[in-house]
Order: structure tokens, then sequence, then C-alpha cells
């Protein structure tokens, strides 16, 4: 079960509790599914809870004792559990990673995009400063990955900006009322004779459209110039650090080692695209499947490739591309615990838990150049 999946499953139980009367409230359009937070357990937390219990009168806890049996109830949840002011954590039962795997197949470099900035123009201002084009840039292709379109635009040297001003709302241009008056209809000689004048439509103001919110971006700036590390090492050294973050800029990035987390995300990738050269030398092919829980790295990176698409969404909404950079690390390291267990061993012959834990892999390294293609780095087969 994908997390679009589940939000609709999420959805199916709010509607079910709606119709037994358990319930009143306006079912919304969107449950929110990410993965569990601290102090959370299973595959997938929602707030829905949280999110009916003033429209429904009730304490979010007994919200989600409401909705709880709906939801264990519904195929392919195994478990719910309650944690924290009303959190429902959600253990997915059999084929939820076959079926994540199948759904990465079918979007391949689309899989995560969204439309939560569907139709949305959003302005980007940033200094003349390497680190804030950079950052610009990629953002440009995150947003456009929810349906959003970016637009960068300079802020003159000269020009005095607010100090701490991360995100401003441009104010809409006054408006002339006096231009906005309508006059009344005039009767035409035609109509018949009236014995009052008929009274003249109230001036209707004219309503702006309002302006999109504009974001200034000011990442701390490098401390020197990271042109000399290469476009990959230095987009990875200016886009890896939080803004507020000073951007570290050294050969550590060059170096082909673990301790490199960039090495390790292009090495992860690669490694993919090994195990599927290596698989074809077998006759194996993959095939989406179930993974057993035990076998080393595979509940992790099912979880870190379920939630990319929320990490995408985030990285858009807060204009915060590290976060996509620090997921991509999560990711590899997570592939590179799993991949062990990928191919036959010795005499082993391909059998289908190998299939199934290939095709896991091969959809990693799809959610691994995806990311780093977003980030205006290059992903190679071979390294």
């Amino acid at each position: 079960m994908t997390p679009v999946e589940l939000s609709r499953t999420v959805l199916r139980a709010v509607r079910r509790a709606v119709d037994e009367g358990e319930l009143s409230v306006v079912v919304p359009v969107r449950a929110v599914v990410t993965p569990p937070g601290p102090g959370g357990c299973g595959d997938y937390a929602t707030n829905i809870a949280l999110q009916l219990a003033r429209p429904a009168g009730r304490p979010a806890q007994q919200v989600a004792e409401i909705l709880r049996p709906h939801l264990t109830r519904s195929e392919g949840v195994a478990d719910v559990e309650i944690t924290g002011p009303g959190f429902l954590n959600i253990r997915l039962g059999g084929g939820a990673g076959a079926s994540l795997v199948r759904e990465i197949r079918r979007q391949r470099d689309a899989y995560g995009h969204g439309d939560v900035l569907a139709g949305q123009i959003v302005p980007l201002r940033i200094p003349y400063d390497i680190r804030a084009e950079v950052v610009a840039d990629t953002l440009v292709r995150i947003v456009a990955t929810q349906g959003g379109r970016a637009e960068v635009h300079h802020i003159h040297p000269s020009r005095v900006e607010p100090a701490a001003t991360e995100f401003s709302r441009a104010e809409p241009a006054g408006t002339d009322l006096s231009q906005a008056k309508t006059a009344g209809a005039q009767p035409s000689h035609a109509d018949p004779p009236r014995t009052k004048a008929p009274q003249a439509d109230p001036p209707r103001p004219h309503r702006p459209r309002p302006h999109p919110r504009t974001t200034t971006l000011r990442p701390t700036p490098a401390p020197e110039d990271p042109t000399p590390l290469g476009p990959d090492a230095a987009r990875w050294a200016l886009l890896h650090p939080a803004s507020h973050d000073r951007p570290r800029i050294s050969a550590d990035h060059l170096v082909q080692r673990e301790s490199n987390p960039l090495f390790r995300v292009r090495y992860a990738h690669a490694r993919t695209r090994a195990l599927t050269r290596n698989a074809a030398a077998l006759g194996c092919t993959g095939d989406p499947g179930d993974v057993p829980e035990d076998v080393p790295g595979g509940d992790e990176l099912v979880g870190a490739l379920a939630g990319y698409p929320a990490v995408l969404t985030q990285a858009a909404l807060h204009r915060a591309p590290d976060r996509l950079a620090r997921h991509l690390v999560t990711t590899a390291d997570a592939l590179l615990a799993f991949q062990h267990t990928v191919l036959p061993l010795g005499d082993e012959k391909p059998s289908a838990a190998h299939r199934a834990r290939l095709a896991l892999a091969e959809a990693a390294g799809t959610v691994l150049a995806g990311g780093l293609s977003l980030l205006g780095i290059s992903a190679p087969d071979y390294l």
C-alpha cells in the first residue's frame, strides 16, 4: 500500500465512522500520512484525529479511538496504535512493500510528484551570491514537482532589505474606488413608464488579485568559492547543510569513502545498477514482492522510499532542498545495508525472494537518481 492509497484508506475509515453516526464531521478531502515521528511506531502515522477533534467537538484521543477499529479492519492494515495526543500509528500488512515498488516502477522519475502547489507561482528573491543561486536553481525543479512554478528575482545590491525576513507577502497596490463604480441601468424608450426611477446599483469595489507570496532566500554564504570542487561536489556542499548553517568547502566532498555523504548516495545508486547487471548474468530479473522483516535494511529501505513523496512536498513548501539531500543519505544508507541480501550466494539459485529484493533495490535506484537529478547532481551507473 502506497502513502496515497493509505491516505484514501484513512478517509474511508472516517466516512464509515460518519455513516454509522459515531462522528458528526465533514469528511476532509485529504488525510496526511507520513512516516512516524519521535515516539511513534509502525510504518506510517496520521494526525487525522487531531484534525477532526475540533469540528467533532471531542478530544483527539476519543476521535482516534473511534477511528482505530475502522482502520484496523481495512484491507492491508495489520495493526493501529494511538500515541501522543491522538496520532494513529499504522502498521501495514503483507503486500505493502510490493505495492510501493510497483508504484515506483510505474511512475519512474515522477514518483513523489504531487499537486500541493498546482497552478501557483512561487516568487524567489535572492542576493547575488553563489549559494543563493544554487539553492534557487534547485528550488525551481523541486517546486515544479509539486505543480508550482518558481520565478527567481535578484535583490539589487544597493537596496536595503529587512534584516530578518524569511517570508514576506507583497501588498496589493491601492485601488481607486472612484473608478470602480458602476452606473445603474437606464430604462430604454421601449420600456413601459415607471412611477419610480430605478435605484442605482451600489458601488462595487475592485478587488485586486492577491500577489503570490514572495520568499526571500538568504542562505549563509559559503566561506570560499566552491567551484574548484567541481559541479557535483560544489552543489552538494552548498545544498546539504540547512540554509542557516555555514557550508563546509573542502576536499572531503571528493573522497570516495563512507565518511562522505555524497559518495554514499552516488555509490548506493551505482550499486543498484550493478545488482541489475549481475542479476541479468544469472538470468534473474526484479519482480515486486514481499521482503521479510528480518532482512537487514529491508524495513528501513521501504520506509525511506515510502517517505520520499512527503520529503519532496516539505522541501517545496519550506523552500528547503537540504531536506531532500538528507533524505537521500538515509535512503542510501538503508540500501547499502540491504544490498548484500539481493543476489544468490554460492550455489544458491535465484528465487522469488531474490527477485523481490532486486525489485526493491531497483526502486531505490530510481528514487536516488531522481533525487540527485532534482539537486542538479549526476548519478553515474559506475563509480
